[in-house]
């Protein structure tokens, strides 16, 4: 099972005093993540100005820091459209990366994913198809995608957790019945990413957590760290293949 430490997502500065922006953040934040447990990380690499940046020269430096910080560990990114606002800047900036992730995240909710996967697999980066919806699951089946993926990632959006998990069920029904078995990751938003996070394990998925998804610990303190939060993770992991 694949824990991942998702360190900082679209967040800003202000929310938390120990969220990583810059590449040496993402490194130090990285080294202690791996070394509690995770086995991969996913960042939202920023400018000098400290906004999400899909730029070659923004991804090189934060992958070349966190790479030296935690050699030998895969390291992603989001391609998200808002990132880049529009679907050709994103394929421009994507093509002109010169350090390559080892995977991305690509929305199939947003317009040009099909044409992004493609891009990504020329290019030798591994595709993680975030899907949200039934919507979603139809548009990647219909991208061809679904057999060449790295894994699938499971992103409802409701932010009750009983409704989070009844899509989740709908969407790995609809996978099944097309025959899609890739790697699952299941993982929630603030108020459901515990409790996603138990589901996950409880049906052998793959799962996520750092700051993107939660800056609270399963009792609602506040989290110091990204690595205490995929701490308290391998210690729930570590139950439930116990139990």
């Amino acid at each position: 099972m694949l824990i991942k430490a998702c360190l900082n997502g679209s967040r800003e500065r202000d929310e938390h005093p120990g969220l990583p922006l810059m590449p040496e953040e993402l490194a130090r934040e990285a080294r202690v993540a791996i070394e509690v447990g995770a086995g991969a990380l996913h960042i939202h690499p920023r400018n000098s100005q400290g906004a999400q940046s899909l730029a070659p020269q923004v991804i090189g430096e934060a992958l070349q820091a966190v790479r030296k910080s935690c050699p030998g560990i895969p390291v992603g990114v989001s391609t998200g459209l808002w990132i880049e606002s529009t679907v050709e800047r994103r394929l421009e900036s994507v093509r002109a990366w010169r350090v390559l992730p080892d995977f991305a995240s690509v929305n199939f909710s947003e317009p040009g994913a099909a044409e992004l996967c493609a891009l990504l697999q020329t290019r030798g980066v591994g595709i993680e198809a975030g899907l949200s919806t039934l919507e979603d699951v139809e548009a990647f089946l219909a991208s061809g995608y679904a057999p060449r993926c790295l894994r699938i990632l499971l992103e409802p959006e409701e932010v009750e957790a009983c409704a989070a998990l009844r899509t989740v069920e709908s969407i790995v029904a609809r996978l099944r019945m097309a025959s899609v078995w890739r790697p699952l990751l299941l993982h929630g938003f603030e108020q459901t990413a515990w409790p996603l996070l138990d589901a996950a394990l409880a049906h052998g998925y793959d799962i996520r957590i750092g700051f993107e998804d939660t800056l609270t610990l399963p009792d609602g303190s506040r989290a110091t760290s990204n690595a205490q939060l995929v701490s308290v993770a391998v210690e729930k992991a570590d139950l439930y293949h116990y139990l």
